[in-house]
């Protein structure tokens, strides 16, 4: 149903990040989705639906920016506070990403690695989500309304999936909010750029209050 109103007219199905919680956009796009979108992205299986930035905040846009920070080019830092994810470049430089991250006492910081990286990926709620939820489906095929979205990064720890992902998002309004299950969402185009860019063993520094370290 979602794939053919998508084709049709552009919409999106409104899966928040790392949960199918639903969550409510303005009043605008809580009538009318298809409102954000203004065309697609040519990708397989399925093209991308692109965002409408003039809805969004200009800070949230892809960017290349002065960056001063002490990690290495190739490493991704996500800053919960400002809602931002870096992906540190060379001389000084990093690009620049709008993110919406995890609700109070759901975010996550602290070190990790690309363990894998997925296209389109299939998704699956964790223990901890159907305690909370019961109702959430156990599986959810790759696909245009899956929560997980274009793209995802799957966030390691000696090597041990430690079920933080960086990943696509159906809900572009969330951007720049703590809404989600813990996980960090980027659009679906950002989460595309940002997935030919890193490689898997790429370092991965989530950042709360300043800190990554735990």
């Amino acid at each position: 149903m979602i794939r053919r109103l998508l084709i049709a007219a552009l919409l999106s199905a409104p899966l928040a990040a790392c949960q199918t919680a639903q969550q409510q956009p303005n009043e605008v796009a809580a009538t009318d989705d298809s409102a954000w979108y203004i065309g697609t992205m040519p990708d397989k299986p399925h093209d991308i639906p692109l965002v409408d930035r003039r809805r969004m905040d200009a800070k949230y846009a892809r960017q290349t920016v002065e960056y001063k920070g002490p990690e290495k080019p190739g490493s991704i830092v996500v800053d919960i506070d400002e809602r931002m994810l870096y992906l540190v470049q060379p001389e000084g430089r990093a690009i620049r990403y709008g993110v919406g991250v995890g609700k109070q006492g759901f975010s996550w910081k602290g070190i990790a690695s690309v363990g894998r990286k997925g296209v389109w990926p299939n998704w699956s709620p964790t223990k901890t989500m159907v305690g909370i939820k019961p109702e959430l489906p156990r599986y959810v095929e790759a696909g245009l309304d899956n929560p997980l979205g274009a793209r995802a990064l799957y966030l390691y720890q000696d090597g041990r999936d430690i079920l933080f992902r960086i990943h696509g998002t159906n809900e572009p309004w969330s951007i720049g909010e703590q809404v989600s299950s813990g996980c960090v969402r980027m659009l679906n185009e950002d989460v595309a750029d940002l997935y030919e860019r890193v490689p898997v063993g790429a370092t991965v520094y989530v950042k709360r209050n300043g800190r990554y370290r735990v």
